[in-house]
């Protein structure tokens, strides 16, 4: 080693010292955030218990972590009336069963969110909890009540901690295309959806994606899933920087994408952190998953596309004005996400992001990273557009380079 070269441990000082830009950046650009209380746990755990414990005729239950194609020839094998009775006794476990029909777990949901939504009233009519609690329930109350709402169709719900949630725009039954929105930091119940800047949660990310959709291509048969089933890294801190939390993400979001019904083909858009968790649940993912998106990755804890191990193809996108370019994109003892997905030596198909404004404007509605990641959703690949007339982000799809 010359005395020009750095020394190993300068280098990792030097890397660091970077990460800690990292939790700077974040915590000047909107990545922190109060952090909230809690739901109700013993519910949850006395329905698993009575679940386990409970028979139809002779035959036991499914195992709760039963393979998705056992529980759904269960619930094939027992009739509406059993179907039924089980969803109104277990909601909080039939609503967040892979392979239970997608209706029975909306109506489940809904029995689920009236038992938590009379749970945190009487929480409030006690009068017994901290300003910080009485905040806390008073915002879970109109959550709850928001998901109530007539026609919607709640996928997942549990209140335990900080909650967690998802819903589907469109018909999953019959869909031919569904396309999955994996959200990043600070993702959460009461996150789920915002009434200003609507397009930065994962509520308002569906909708625009479903309608662009829609758009792209009126006859094909799409459903949206704005997915907050998994614990995000919340503010600032270690999680953040490193996978832990992506990992047991990933493991949740490949039992979804092994579950839904059908035979639809499945895109996967990940978006800030939900891109660390989508490339950790790569090698994972069912084959009917066909495409990852990444529009803002901090990385994927890869060193490139065949570090994944996906069978998917791999998008990747960012605007110019997003401050998550400026992140050192390295991994250091756990810390870091890896190498930029947008670097050429990556290997991801780059897209246009153009009209996208800073780390959460993807999703507005007009913009071209909008109307690419609506393309990659309906399959219609010949309209996504490159992020530069170089760029082959198209080519060799379905075996011919699309036009």
């Amino acid at each position: 080693m010359t005395s020009f070269e750095p020394s190993p441990t300068i280098t990792v000082w030097r890397a660091l010292l970077a990460l800690a830009v990292v939790f700077i950046m974040l915590a000047t650009t909107g990545w922190t955030a109060v952090r909230h209380g809690g739901g109700p746990r013993g519910v949850f755990d006395a329905e698993l218990a009575g679940w386990r414990k409970a028979h139809i005729g002779t035959r036991p239950l499914p195992r709760p972590d039963a393979p998705a194609h056992r529980t759904a020839a269960f619930f094939a094998s027992i009739g509406q009336y059993h179907r039924t009775r089980l969803a109104d006794r277990f909601p909080h476990v039939v609503g967040n069963l892979n392979g239970a029909p997608v209706a029975l777990r909306y109506r489940a949901n809904r029995t689920a969110l009236v038992r938590a939504l009379k749970h945190e009233r009487g929480r409030v009519a006690a009068a017994l909890l901290s300003p910080d609690g009485l905040r806390d329930a008073v915002r879970r109350i109109h959550r709850y009540r928001a998901l109530m709402s007539p026609g919607r169709q709640i996928l997942a719900f549990d209140p335990s901690g900080s909650g967690k949630v998802a819903e589907v725009l469109g018909d999953l039954d019959t869909a031919e295309r569904v396309s999955v929105i994996v959200p990043g930091v600070d993702t959460h119940l009461l996150t789920f959806e915002r009434s200003t800047r609507e397009h930065t949660a994962p509520v308002g990310m569906a909708q625009s994606l479903y309608a662009a959709e829609r758009a792209a291509s009126p006859r094909t048969r799409t459903a949206v899933i704005a997915w907050a089933d998994y614990t995000a890294p919340v503010g600032l801190g270690m999680d953040s920087a490193t996978g832990r939390l992506a990992e047991n993400g990933s493991v949740r979001l490949a039992a979804l994408t092994a579950a839904l019904p059908g035979t639809s083909e499945i895109a996967l858009i990940c978006h800030s952190y939900g891109s660390v968790l989508c490339g950790v649940a790569a090698r994972r993912l069912t084959g009917r998953v066909t495409d990852i998106a990444v529009a803002g990755s901090p990385g994927m804890r890869a060193g490139n596309v065949a570090g994944l191990d996906a069978r998917a193809r791999v998008w990747a996108m960012r605007d110019s004005d997003d401050w998550i370019e400026d992140v050192p994109h390295l991994e250091v003892g756990g810390l870091g996400h890896g190498e930029d997905p947008m670097s050429r030596a990556f290997g991801a198909r780059r897209m246009s992001a153009a009209g996208a404004i800073g780390h959460t404007g993807y999703f507005e509605p007009g913009t071209e990273s909008l109307i690419n990641l609506a393309e990659i959703g309906v399959g219609a690949y010949d309209g996504v557009s490159c992020a530069g007339e170089d760029d082959t982000c198209r080519s060799d799809i379905s075996g011919e380079a699309a036009a």
